[in-house]
């Protein structure tokens, strides 16, 4: 009778076994993928400058994105939305790191929610930057808004860089940050070497 049983044991191993190892490979695809590709997104402002930035500013200081020299996260958001509550941690800790160095900083631009619900939002999840009442849905129409959490990169010279959808990360932002000031930094030498050489 052993005999009889050994033989159903191993089929059913072996299914686990595959189970087993398909599961670690898709594990493995996911956790090595490039996060930042799928939420990297186009949008008809990259490379335009930024649109302005209206409404009450229900938190923080009265802000202008038109007159500033740092790199702007602008971060359109709802306190109801699920995943802008997962990303919120990341704007926090990008904010944070960024006010030390004085190069970048965040606005947060309210969604189709509460003006109380938003301060309760911040209230409790931190978070010192300034916020923008949703005005009616024009600014998100401006910046082509299409749900939430959606955030764009603002270069220092006012111009949008990159569009992150569906959430970001700190890393993100650092590496866009770091990857534009480099290529710009790289066309600036280009720019004079050809200029000394005419």
């Amino acid at each position: 009778m052993s005999d009889v049983t050994a033989p159903r044991g191993r089929p059913a191993r072996t299914a686990a076994i595959v189970a087993g190892v398909i599961l670690a490979l898709l594990v493995v695809l996911l956790a090595t993928r490039d996060p930042a590709t799928e939420r990297r997104s186009t949008s008809r402002l990259i490379g335009q400058p930024a649109p302005g930035i209206e409404g009450e500013v229900l938190l923080g200081e009265p802000f202008d994105i038109g007159a500033t020299d740092r790199w702007v996260v602008v971060n359109f958001f709802a306190s109801w939305c699920v995943p802008c509550k997962v990303e919120h941690p990341e704007l926090v800790k990008f904010s944070q790191e960024h006010t030390e160095t004085g190069d970048a900083r965040v606005v947060s631009v309210v969604y189709s929610d509460d003006a109380d619900d938003v301060r309760r939002f911040f209230g409790e999840r931190g978070g010192d930057w300034t916020v923008f009442d949703s005005d009616q849905g024009r600014t998100a129409l401006d910046w082509g808004v299409a749900k939430v959490p959606e955030s764009y990169l603002v270069a220092p010279t006012g111009v949008v860089v990159e569009r992150f959808v569906s959430g970001v990360t700190q890393a993100q932002l650092n590496a866009a940050i770091e990857a534009y000031t480099r290529a710009a930094a790289a066309q600036a030498g280009v720019s004079e070497t050809s200029g000394a050489g005419s």
